[in-house]
């Protein structure tokens, strides 16, 4: 049956809440761009200096912001405790009042209103964060998290835009009622936002039991070791804090960029945000597509070295000042080296949704349910720590050190590709899955059968499965969301290249009991700890690749493993692999055959867990058979 992550706009568990948090974040763009076109009217009626003008605009972005650093923790916690369709028609019925006060000061043409209410809104949004992240592994299964994660992105991204297009036009287009307008509005979609929440079901809390700490200091404290537990989640936090790294350079400088670089006026900076963000929206839809539904974190170095390799080329297209002023979109486009920076600023935005969405994925994969809304208000004060320190940098490089907009972007480039280097170095779960997925995608064309609900989501298990090429466990590996260690022949895990991949997998090595007895000693208590600390382990019974294509005897190392600790086993079946140039079909010398067909169609196929304490060798084996079936 053919999957499509669109499916989830048509069911009542994730549609509501898609429109929820995109309609936030469209109001929160139409209410700042619009105190942005008030300030205009104000300063072109004289009633507002070009330096009090200078002040608010500096003014605004730093009390949105303050509320993440003062109530993130709290609103951690409140997620964690409270049911989350409940929190939900909460922030949204807050952001009813908030808009409230605010169409006063629109009326009233108060900035000092509006700037509270601006902070008000930057407390709902607070509240609203670590829900609008956690509530996902609730509602979706684990094979549906990266698409869902793709159309959240993608929903937020063209909300900002539209937003952004909307809030800067009321004042344009409605003249004197420009104050009336944009106080109907902002209420109007805080109470469209309150309506549709009505329709979220409701979702259990992750942690009713908890004990809130008003005190927001110490809990900021805790939170943020919560999101250290895990090497692979607290470097996927900085992944994503860093993601906000880039765009708040980049998308603050783009206004000056397309006037001073590109030539044009306001018009084609928002054209310029309008590729970027339609990039973003692109490269989010496309994860579930490259990554098979699975949480594929390989695609985040894709992700990061086509961010960096767009930056760069957008330097080279234009490095220095536009030859001539005053373009509109059109003009700008029949620009000589127009279509080539229109190109890069799209790129980076497709590439930049491929590294942020795997990394939500993971994040909400990997964090029990019971943490994960304080982990997610923990990456909330980490991204605006990011957020603050990139406008800061961005100011003094070009301030005290005479820096252009298109240098920085290109030093933006190489620190984004020295910061994924240093992330996967960190963590080589994130190089290895990067490599094996180039490996796999590129060599064949995987369909997975009953992966998603035969795999257990959480705690140990064996995966047996049949043996027939050198690609095995890569492929297992591409299609099981989560991380599998490998039980492998030692000769096959030394293979060069691939070594640097089971190493970092952590895949185990064995040999035969004649061959080396201690190395097969070693794999077995390798085996036990792995599964005793929830994992899951895999292994191939026949202990040897085969030679004809047949499914070997399984031996009894199984029932071994079993004994100590009886873990669920999953059978699972490669079916198509004989005809690969990895396997032993058609080797002539030891020299391995050319493929038959390039990108060859391999099914991978799971069957029901079976109970460790019953399982054997032989009826494991049986049930591998049947799964492999006449297609093998």
């Amino acid at each position: 049956m053919a999957h499509n992550q669109f499916d989830l706009l048509k069911q009542r568990r994730f549609l509501p809440y898609f429109f929820v948090q995109a309609l936030g974040a469209f109001n929160d763009n139409v209410f700042r761009q619009a105190i942005i076109g008030l300030i205009g009217v104000m300063v072109l009626a004289g009633a507002m200096s070009s330096q009090t003008k200078s002040l608010y605009t500096q003014l605004a972005p730093a009390i949105f912001i303050l509320p993440y650093f003062l109530f993130s923790a709290t609103a951690g916690q409140i997620a964690e405790k409270l049911e989350k369709a409940r929190l939900i028609r909460i922030t949204t019925a807050m952001e009813i009042a908030i808009m409230s006060f605010a169409a006063v000061g629109f009326v009233a043409q108060n900035m000092g209103l509006l700037l509270v209410a601006l902070f008000c809104t930057g407390v709902q949004s607070t509240l609203f964060g670590p829900v609008k992240y956690s509530i996902l592994p609730s509602v979706l299964k684990p094979e549906e998290l990266t698409g869902g994660n793709g159309l959240v992105e993608m929903g937020t991204s063209i909300a900002i835009l539209i937003g952004m297009i909307f809030g800067g036009l009321i004042f344009a287009v409605a003249g004197d009622y420009g104050k009336w307008a944009a106080g109907a509005a902002v209420i109007a979609l805080a109470v469209l936002g309150n309506v549709v929440s009505r329709a979220i079901p409701r979702v259990a809390p992750g942690a009713p039991d908890l004990k809130i700490n008003w005190n927001p200091i110490p809990e900021s404290v805790a939170i943020w070791r919560l999101t250290r537990k895990q090497l692979a989640v607290r470097n996927a936090i900085l992944g994503v804090s860093w993601f906000w790294f880039v765009g708040t350079v980049l998308t603050g400088n783009l206004p000056s960029y397309a006037e001073i670089n590109l030539g044009g006026h306001p018009t084609t900076y928002v054209f310029a945000l309008a590729l970027f963000s339609i990039g973003v929206g692109v490269g989010s839809l496309l994860c579930e597509k490259l990554s098979a539904r699975t949480v594929e974190i390989g695609l985040v170095p894709l992700g990061a070295f086509g961010i960096s390799a767009f930056m760069v080329d957008l330097y080279f297209a234009r490095s220095g000042l536009a030859p001539v002023s005053g373009l509109d979109i059109a003009q700008f486009a029949r620009q000589p080296g127009s279509w080539r920076i229109m190109l890069d600023l799209t790129g980076i935005g497709f590439f930049s949704g491929m590294f942020v969405v795997p990394l939500f994925a993971l994040i909400q994969s990997r964090t029990p349910s019971g943490e994960l809304s304080r982990v997610i208000a923990g990456m909330n004060i980490q991204n605006a720590f990011f957020i603050v320190g990139a406008a800061v940098i961005g100011i003094v490089v070009q301030r005290f050190f005479g820096w252009t907009i298109p240098q920085v972007f290109l030093a933006l480039a190489i620190a984004n590709a020295l910061v994924a280097i240093y992330i996967f170095t960190i963590v080589p779960e994130f190089a290895m899955r990067f490599l094996s997925w180039v490996l796999v995608r590129t060599m064949y064309r995987l369909k997975l059968h009953g992966i998603e609900k035969n795999v257990p989501d959480e705690g140990p298990a064996l995966i047996v499965c049949n043996h027939v090429s050198y690609m095995d466990a890569l492929i297992l590996a591409a299609s099981i969301p989560r991380p599998v260690r490998f039980v492998m022949y030692y000769k096959i895990f030394n293979i060069p290249v691939m070594r640097f991949i089971f190493r970092n997998a952590k895949a185990i090595p064995i040999a035969g009991a004649q061959e080396n007895p201690e190395l097969m000693r070693q794999a077995f208590e390798a085996i036990d700890q792995a599964l005793a600390e929830g994992e899951i382990v895999g292994i191939f019974p026949e202990g040897k690749l085969t030679k004809d294509g047949e499914i070997a005897a399984f031996k009894s190392g199984i029932e071994r493993v079993l004994a100590k600790r009886p873990v669920p086993v999953v059978p699972m079946a490669l079916r198509g692999m004989w005809s690969s140039m990895w396997s032993h079909r058609d080797n002539r010398m030891g020299r391995m055959r050319v493929p038959r067909r390039f990108r060859a169609h391999v099914d991978v196929v799971a069957d029901a867990p079976v109970d460790g304490h019953e399982a054997t060798a032989e009826m494991l084996e049986a049930k591998v058979r049947a799964l492999r079936g006449d297609a093998a």
